[in-house]
This record gives C-alpha cells, structure tokens and sequence, in this order.
C-alpha cells in the first residue's frame, strides 16, 4: 500500500530523533511505498541537504511555514479575470473564517467563562456542569463549528488561490475583533487590542498554511488523494493534511505523537514575550486544532503513558488510543553491555543542560553522597540544550559545582583536580555516547520535566543501573529495574546513588534486569512490527473509497476493495467462466443476503441476448427447502444448476 508520511521540521533534511525514528520506520517497512510530504519553519528547506532516502520512497514534497507559500506550492485554483478575492469569495471567508474564530475564541455557554473549569473561576472541587457521562453539548457544539469553519477554509482555498491574502485582510481583524469583545469571549481575550489582533490573525496564517497547498489532487497529480493512508508524525501542523485527505478522499488518518505537541505549544509560549491576550487565543487554537485532530484520526498512537494522559485530557477517545513506545537502536550499546563490570564510584548524568534537568539538585545530592562515598565522582555529559536559558543555566552550574567542591589534592605534590567534570560528546574524554555510559557505575537523572526518556532506555541498553526522578515516562520506562526517587529531593537522590555505589552486586542484578527489559520494550524491531500491524488493521477498516481523481490513468487498486470470500470458491460460486466475468466486483454472495430478500439473478453476458435458443441461459433464483421437501424456507438453500 502506498502511506502518506506526513511530517514537520524534521524527516528527510533536518537530522535528530524525529528524523531517525521516521528514518527506521521507513526502512523497516519495505512492504510498503512511502510518500513523504514535510512542513518546516525553515523557508529554503530544499536547499538543506537531505539525507539518502531508501528506493521505496517514491516522492518527497515540502512546503514552509514561513511568511508566504512559494508561488510553486499554492493550489492552482480557477482562474479569475481580477487579482483580488471577489464578493463570492469573501462572503464564504467571513462564514467560514466566523464559525472557526467563534468556536476557538468563545468558552463554553455553561459552565462559566471557561466550562466549569478551575480557570474560568470555578473551583477544582466544584461539581462539572455536566453530569459525569453525559455529553456536554456546548462543548459538542463549539467542536462543530470550528470544524465547519476549518473544512469551510479548506473548500475555498481548493477553489480559490486567494485564501493566504484574506487570511491577512481586514475582515479577519475584524471577525476576530468581534469574537473577542463578544459576551461568551475568553477572559483574556477581552483586552485585546489592535496590536494584539494583528499578532493572532498572523498566527492563524501561519497555522492554516497546509490549506493553501497544492498536496490535495489535482489534474496533473493525485498527491494525497492517492495515498491508501496518512501517517501523521506528530500532532498541529503535521496533522493539518491528514485532517484535509480525510475530508476530501476519506483517507484513513494515523497520528503519532512521541512528544504532544499542544504539550510543547504551551511550554514555548509561556516563555515567550508575547502578551496575555495573543498567548490565550493561540493556545485555544490549537488546543481546539487537537481535539478535531483526535477525533478525525482512526487511531492514535502515543508513545507512553504520559503523552497518552495529556491526549485523553485534549478530547481523544480511550478506545482509540494505542501505545507505541519509541524504537531505538540497541546494536551500538552491545559492546558496554558485554564488558566487564565497572567496580568505580562514578555517577554518570548524560543530556542536554537546561533548566528542566535540575542539575542543582543533582549537584546538592552529590555533595552528600561524597560524604558517603569520599571517593565518588560525577560526571555531566551533554551539550547545552535548546532552551533559551541553557547558556546561562550552564554556566551557573559550574559556578555551584567550583563552590561545594573546591579543587581537591590526593596529598601536597599532586595537582588539585574537581570531583565534578562538565564533558560534551565528542571531547577527546568521551569520544561516542557508548563512551559516556562505559565510563560509570550508576547513571542518574534528576529532572522536574520530562517526556519518554531516551538516556534511560539508552543506559538501560548499556546494563546500567538506574537512579531517577519520577517526571514523565519514568516509571513507565524503568519498571522496577531502577531506583525512582521524587523529584525537587536531593536527599532521596542522595540516599539512592549511596545505596546503589556501595552494592555491586544489586547494581549487577539491576542493571541486567533493566537491559532485558529494553531488549523487549524499546527496540526499533518492536517498534517497527507494531506499525506493520497497524497499517494492515486501518486499511482493512476502509475497503473502499473513491479514487481522487476521476478519469485518471493508471490508479492502482485499492487494497481490500473486495470481500475475501468473493475469492473463495464454492457453491454460490458461478460455474462457468463467462458468468464469473459478468459479474460485478461489489456483488454480494448469495449466501450472504438476508433470509427474506431474495437473491438477485447473474447478469446475462454480453452478446447473449441475440442468437436463438443456443445463446439463452436461463437462470433461476434459489429456493428453500423445508425439512418435508416443501419450498417453505426453513432449513437450507438450493441454487438452480446444483443439485
């Protein structure tokens, strides 16, 4: 079958996790042709190398996020006499872009000016609105209307080319001016001003950029029209696509999200300058972006427990919800595995510096554990992370580290050294991260934040015992092979590093207990035959669906267009081969239709109309046969010709 991998600021140019989760799942499934269709904020993202794709990979489109679609991506729309949308035109924008902004900038009619919700006023105690159950109608009612909105949008720009230029015009300030000062507004929407406005209609450009492109068919390419099924790497922009193929073809959606992305969204926009108002009607975006994500989808697909809290919280169905944990590459740790047990007293902390990480408190923590153990050391191995403070936090962390330990000396002629080291991947010290990981006795993590965690599941590979904070996925992943201490505690993260340091032994059994259970959970191997299996099981649930482009040359089937019986023979089988011929691929069986609608007759072949008696076959409807031999229909089912 032929899958639509729809993807943002990663696969096939940008390098990281992303690209080399979607890199693995791709060349795993070689059953399959791929199509990858990428979103970046990067506007010359063609121009990036990219890296060598497999040669079942049979097409590759990109597109920006940037200021404006490239004239070469924007859908080819009717052409106008006039450079600028007509009456028409603005007419289905205001109805259209008016229900999105209404259902996304207006809270809930019951409830208070949130639902009901501790942010509207209401106290997290107070009973819901809505019996528990029972479903809330004005919430039912605002996610209709933004997706009326959002396919409205979505018509018009499949139509017209003019939707990036009204999306910037005067009537959607306005539109979105009258939502906010209206009386079921946000409460934080209520203040917005000119400026404010204009920030937020910027913003709803950007975001329903993936309208205006030309991937939804055409008369010179299906695009994903003629995908069997989208694969959606993550959640916003990502998923936009896939939303729109299944509107236009009813193209089966797949999301998988590693990381939530409305998670993500409302961590970057916290710490961005932008004013309350804009921050508010921007997460409400995209949080109502993710609920018509989650509902549209026939199956999401998140990568543990923790994002898959955060997708039932957004709206998504529990039923349709299937853990994946992220695959990863154990080859390259096989070699630490294998070695020789490491018998020192090194605590190794491998990521990237920020302040998510709590290094302060791992740095307390080490200094009561150098109480303990006098001989402990403690090596920080990684780079400074993407958050914004990470130079700064980085630099505070050495500064904390020269302060509680000062340069110590093993006697008077030997130079002072910090039992304290800051590395980065690729130093002459720790030339690969196997390096990193071979070079302690216990591996530590003390973050507040986090998602799955990769350095775990890699010191897990590498028959490392553990000792972590419970943030995210960490109970999830460690699973009892590992110490899990809470987090903010450096006297818990000290007791455990001390337990663990003065016990081989325990350290031994945990650590091969913890590389067994990678082995099973985490590999690429059982990553990539959970999505063989899913692919199966979504495309068998949608046998058939009208092709994108009527008339076009050399469609190919469609998988499961035809019911697995119809290829069984047997006796509601035609007898002769001309018969079979005639009959159509939908038809269903004989044996198959209900007890009293009576079975249609087989077609008569071509030609046989004319003739004479030599080109008349006379076919017969079945009859049932009583238990005494009378038609009455009470025990089987005869078919002329047979018996």
């Amino acid at each position: 079958m032929r899958i639509g991998l729809l993807t943002e600021g990663g696969y096939p140019y940008a390098s990281g996790e992303a690209h080399a989760w979607c890199d693995r799942l791709v060349r795993g499934l070689t059953g399959h042709d791929f199509e990858v269709y990428a979103l970046s904020a990067e506007p010359r993202q063609e121009a990036l190398p990219r890296y060598e794709l497999p040669h079942h990979v049979r097409l590759v489109r990109s597109a920006p996020l940037g200021d404006d679609v490239p004239a070469g991506r924007r859908r080819t729309g009717e052409p106008r006499k006039g450079r600028t949308p007509g009456r028409r035109e603005r007419r289905r924008f205001a109805e259209s872009f008016g229900a999105l902004v209404s259902a996304f900038a207006t809270a809930p009619a019951t409830g208070g000016p949130a639902g009901g919700t501790p942010h509207g006023g209401a106290s997290a105690d107070d009973p819901p609105a809505v019996p528990a159950g029972a479903p809330n109608r004005s919430v039912a009612s605002k996610a209709d209307r933004f997706a009326s909105g959002l396919y409205g949008l979505a018509e018009l720009a499949r139509e017209h080319r003019g939707l990036p230029a009204l999306l910037r015009s005067e009537d959607a300030v306005r539109l979105l001016e009258a939502a906010c000062h209206g009386p079921h507004a946000l409460p934080a929407a209520h203040g917005a001003q000119v400026d404010d406005l204009l920030a937020v209609t910027a913003g709803l450009a950007r975001a329903l950029r993936p309208l205006s492109l030309d991937w939804y068919g055409d008369g010179r390419a299906p695009g994903l029209g003629g995908v069997d099924l989208c694969h959606a790497t993550s959640g916003g922009a990502a998923a936009l696509p896939g939303l729109l193929a299944k509107h236009f073809f009813a193209t089966p959606l797949l999301v998988t999200e590693y990381g939530v992305r409305l998670r993500e969204h409302y961590l970057a926009r916290a710490a961005s300058p932008l004013s309350a108002p804009v921050r508010a009607l921007l997460a409400a975006l995209q949080g109502a972006l993710a609920a018509e994500t989650y509902a549209q989808a026939a199956l999401i697909t998140p990568g543990d427990t923790h994002a898959r809290r955060w997708q039932e919280r957004c709206g998504a169905d529990r039923a349709r919800l299937r853990t994946v944990h992220p695959g990863m590459d154990a080859a390259p740790f096989a070699a630490v595995a294998d070695a020789a047990a490491d018998d020192s007293k090194t605590l190794v902390w491998v990521g990237s510096v920020e302040p998510a990480k709590d290094l302060f408190a791992l740095l307390h923590a080490f200094a009561e554990v150098r109480r303990a153990e006098p001989e402990a050391t403690l090596r920080i191995i990684g780079g400074v992370g993407r958050d914004p403070q990470a130079p700064g936090y980085l630099a505070h962390c050495r500064a904390l580290a020269a302060q509680l330990f000062p340069d110590e000396a093993a006697d008077a002629r030997t130079v002072g050294e910090n039992p304290v080291s800051f590395e980065e991947i690729g130093s002459p010290e720790v030339p690969s991260l196997e390096d990193a990981y071979a070079s302690g006795a216990v591996v530590v993590s003390s973050s507040v934040i986090e998602g799955f965690p990769r350095s775990l599941v890699e010191a897990m590979f590498c028959g490392r015992a553990t000792v972590s904070t419970d943030a995210g996925a960490v109970c999830e992943v460690i699973g009892g092979t590992g110490l899990v201490v809470p987090p903010r505690n450096p006297r818990a993260l000290a007791e455990a590093c001390t337990a663990l340091l003065g016990d081989p032994d325990r350290r031994a059994r945990l650590g091969a207990a913890a590389r067994a259970r990678a082995l099973e959970l985490f590999t690429v191997e059982q990553n990539v035959a959970a999505f063989r299996g899913i692919y199966l099981e979504l495309i068998s649930h949608a046998p058939a669906r009208p092709a994108a482009c009527p008339g076009r040359e050399g469609v190919p089937p469609q998988p499961f267009a035809r019911p697995a019986e119809s290829h069984v023979p047997g006796r509601w089988a035609a007898t002769d081969a001309a018969a079979r011929a005639a009959v159509p691929a939908g038809r269903t069986p004989s044996w198959a239709l209900p007890a009293q609608a009576p079975a249609a007759a087989l077609p008569v072949p071509a030609g046989a109309e004319s003739g004479g008696a030599a080109g008349v076959r006379e076919v017969r409807r079945p009859v049932r046969w009583g238990a005494t031999g009378d038609p009455t229909g009470a025990t089987g089912v005869k078919e002329a010709g047979q018996w």
